[in-house]
């Protein structure tokens, strides 16, 4: 490498620390404003060099990794808190000069801690998939606004299910005779907000299955994991992909904020919790599917089987690596408690042993 940096990105500057390992000569600096133009013709002075440059995986890292990648260089990216990790006990103030300094030192001397950094077909589908979740979230949160106004005026409860409904919409108008003018337009408002939700939600939902057909890893989860669905398994492709990202299960599992929380003398947390930590999108879907796989499996096959028989859906197999790949092997579960039934002789139950298909829950 003949060139070493590390860029340090915020909304309004980057902050670069680059050294020339052949002369020996460090450059520092700022690129202002941090947008692709500018930060492309700086990139232009690198034309033909090997140039590595590091940066931290926070907001606004994809632009820079991918005008870097554009120029013909090569871009590390790094996991933010194991770079803050290996910065050591802070004896000085933090600065932007400071971090891009610390970025070049760990990558010129091999430590730096690298994350993948995924092709744009997945970050679109990330983006999507985020975009679905936020949708969901405000609407639930309308849908709470509206139980709130109902029973702050004593009106008829209805139920959650229903509101989407022409029967709901109606149940609603009728409700809505019993409020203050005041509560009549709150509840005229929300219904008009769920409806533009609906409308946005079931947009986006087509694109995530027009994408989880296309992508052969989602396919391959879709079909071969009970309790999986098409969103379910696009989102477990998109964040659990990339062959190798992975040396065990457990890892996977902390990555995706699933791992339970242990005491800690520092008193920062309580015991016995999930741990919260990672994308929410993939945490996500994971309880969507433990769910689907508990409310139906349970009551369909606890009689047969003489018991409690709760499967883990999140056992990604080594053969669904196709496409970008499942860097993982195996994410078994959701702590302890989810896997207590789990059985240890059989994997993921089949068409023949559920009477249901493997994508008729979860997504």
């Amino acid at each position: 490498m003949s060139i070493v940096g590390g860029l340090d990105i915020h909304r309004k500057q980057i902050t670069f620390d680059y050294v020339d390992t052949e002369t020996g000569e460090v450059r520092r600096g700022q690129i202002c404003p941090a947008d692709r133009e500018h930060l492309a013709k700086w990139l232009a002075r690198f034309a033909g060099q090997d140039a590595h440059f590091a940066l931290e995986g926070c907001t606004g890292w994809r632009y820079v990794a991918e005008e870097i990648i554009a120029a013909g260089l090569t871009p590390h990216l790094a996991d933010p808190a194991e770079t803050a990790h290996l910065r050591g006990p802070k004896r000085r103030a933090k600065t932007d000069r400071a971090d891009a300094r610390h970025q070049r030192v760990l990558l010129e001397q091999g430590r730096l801690p690298e994350c993948w950094i995924p092709p744009p077909r997945v970050l679109e589908c990330r983006a999507l998939l985020e975009t679905y979740l936020d949708l969901r979230e405000q609407r639930t949160g309308w849908v709470q606004r509206i139980h709130a106004v109902l029973f702050h005026h004593g009106a008829p409860h209805i139920a959650r299910q229903r509101l989407g409904t022409a029967e709901g919409a109606a149940a609603l108008h009728a409700a809505a005779a019993q409020c203050s003018p005041a509560g009549q337009l709150q509840l005229a408002i929300a219904a008009q907000m769920l409806s533009v939700y609906d409308e946005r939600l079931h947009q986006v939902r087509r694109q995530l299955l027009d994408q989880a057909r296309h992508l052969r890893g989602a396919a391959e989860l879709t079909a071969r994991l009970y309790g999986v669905g098409p969103v379910t398994g696009l989102a477990l492709t998109c964040w659990l992909g990339g062959a190798g990202r992975f040396s065990s299960s457990r890892k996977a599992v902390r990555f995706a904020g699933l791992d339970v929380t242990v005491y800690s003398s520092d008193g920062k947390g309580p015991p016995g919790r999930l741990s919260r930590q990672g994308p929410p999108v993939l945490r996500f879907s994971s309880a969507l599917a433990v769910s689907g796989c508990i409310g139906v499996a349970f009551h369909r096959r606890s009689r047969r089987a003489g018991g409690a028989v709760v499967v883990p859906p999140l056992r990604l197999l080594s053969d669904a690596r196709a496409g970008y790949g499942c860097g993982a092997r195996h994410m078994d579960g959701l702590g302890s408690r989810c896997l207590a039934g789990e059985r240890r002789r059989g994997g993921s139950p089949s068409v023949a042993r559920t009477g249901m298909p493997a994508r008729a829950v979860g997504g």
